[in-house]
């Protein structure tokens, strides 16, 4: 159901001491602790700046940044991991792992077998260069779309899909820390020598930034949180929530649109060398997986079913 917006949510939000005291609190202390470990940066300042400006200039507007939180819990998580390396903590995966996506999916190429991310760096055509850009780029644009759209069309359903996207993710962490793994392109540029502080790399994504002249993807994999995450593929696992909720909620023929995007994302993962096969079948049991973790929480833990009831009532 849509959700109407009355004169009352566009009216100024007043400003009482509580609300003061504790948005600017929290946006002070995570300054500070992003300060500590990571060091600042732009994009914080503008998340601070940005979530204050909705909080206090509308009832509608604070409804919607409150309810795009979740979405901030990961974004700060996230950018927090590059103060915590998975490498510090486990043994990175890179032979075996190299091993393993030639002997399950191996291509016999000139009598020699190679890997699938092999054969397409052989077999490579501007068209696909340009593809996949194009369906790399959607792997958080289309979530977030997605998410904005359900928060017009049925508030329940968007905190259902926010909370299963911030569940997945962690799912998505605890994997990249018990199992660090390095990405194909590490293999072809440093071999099978671990490398700490290794730079984020575009891989086979810099045909696509030279083809238009422009340094978007590695602007984008210069802010890397660590390079050896490649297993499970987080961007093979988001658009398959998008498609879930999509599918739940009878979307249509958008539905058709979001199996593009999936199918364009898997492929894209492999042909730009930043996953191997095997990486994004690991996104895939994540996606499932985060998805009946949320299911079995909202079901059958009363603590989570009230908060999700709590914050659907703020933001009705």
């Amino acid at each position: 159901m849509r959700q109407p917006v009355s004169s009352t949510d566009l009216a100024p939000r007043f400003i009482s001491l509580k609300d003061l005291a504790v948005t600017t609190s929290m946006s002070v202390f995570y300054l500070l602790l992003s300060k500590i470990l990571v060091g600042f940066k732009t994009e914080q300042w503008v998340l601070v700046i940005l979530f204050n400006v909705l909080y206090y200039l509308s009832s509608a507007s604070r409804k919607f940044i409150v309810g795009f939180s979740v979405f901030i819990v990961y974004w700060i998580i996230f950018d927090s991991m590059k103060a915590f390396p998975n490498y510090r903590f486990n043994t990175v995966h890179i032979q075996g792992l190299y091993d393993a996506e030639k002997y399950l999916f191996g291509i016999t190429n000139g009598g020699e077998i190679i890997t699938p991310n092999e054969y397409w760096i052989l077999h490579s055509s501007q068209f696909l260069d340009i593809v996949t850009g194009f369906f790399y780029l959607c792997w958080v644009p289309v979530p977030l779309a997605f998410a904005i759209y359900m928060y017009f069309r049925n508030r329940e359903q968007f905190l259902h899909f926010s909370f299963t996207f911030l569940v997945v993710n962690m799912v998505g962490f605890v994997i990249y820390y018990t199992y660090p793994a390095a990405p194909p392109w590490y293999v072809r540029q440093y071999g099978y020598v671990f490398h700490s502080f290794t730079p984020g790399n575009t891989a086979g994504l810099h045909r696509f930034d030279d083809f238009f002249g422009i340094k978007l993807f590695d602007s984008l994999y210069s802010k890397s949180s660590n390079v050896f995450a490649a297993m499970p593929s987080l961007h093979s696992a988001y658009p398959l929530i998008v498609l879930y909720y999509g599918l739940k909620n009878k979307l249509g023929w958008i539905n058709v649109l979001f199996t593009v995007v999936v199918l364009g994302i898997f492929f894209s993962a492999v042909y730009t060398t930043h996953h191997y096969i095997l990486d994004v079948i690991a996104g895939v049991f994540t996606a499932f997986t985060g998805i009946f973790i949320f299911n079995w929480l909202a079901e059958h833990k009363g603590p989570f079913r009230s908060l999700l009831q709590k914050m659907t009532a703020m933001i009705r």
